[in-house]
């Protein structure tokens, strides 16, 4: 189980150049993104360590996009129910508890709130080059 400290208090804000912390698309479509933690790795050295906090709106979605070539992601859903579908994959809903992996450069095509009626949060929690800002790049803006 995550933490409460972790999720609340270990966070180390990382800048908000960030493309997921400052995207305007994520709002409207009724998600948001809020950076938590970001730490090098002592003992993996050139690679940092960057959890991004997730929250979808009843029926809200992040629009497509693809993770940087060099982050690997790991998502845990905090609440609710999350719809999503990585890669051209088959669709899944993961609930509070359940988690899956990505790939570097992995395009998600679907990420979004599987209820209508009650919100959905997710812990996103990126392994990437130290230094690279561009974790996440929606279609619309390539």
């Amino acid at each position: 189980m995550i933490s409460r400290a972790f999720l609340l208090g270990g966070g180390i804000a990382f800048a908000a150049t960030t493309a997921l912390a400052h995207s305007p698309q994520s709002k409207a479509g009724g998600a948001s993104a809020a950076p938590v933690f970001e730490q090098a790795l002592p003992n993996v050295p050139g690679k940092t360590m960057t959890s991004v906090l997730v929250r979808y709106a009843p029926g809200g979605k992040s629009p497509a996009h693809t993770h940087s070539r060099t982050a690997f992601v790991f998502a845990y859903v905090l609440s609710g129910s999350i719809r999503s579908q990585v890669n051209g994959g088959p669709v899944k809903v993961y609930r509070a508890g359940e988690s899956w992996f990505e790939e570097p450069g992995a395009h998600h095509q679907i990420s979004e709130n599987a209820s209508k009626t009650k919100p959905a949060s997710l812990l996103a929690v990126f392994v990437a080059d130290t230094g690279d800002r561009n974790l996440t790049v929606y279609d619309q803006e390539k």
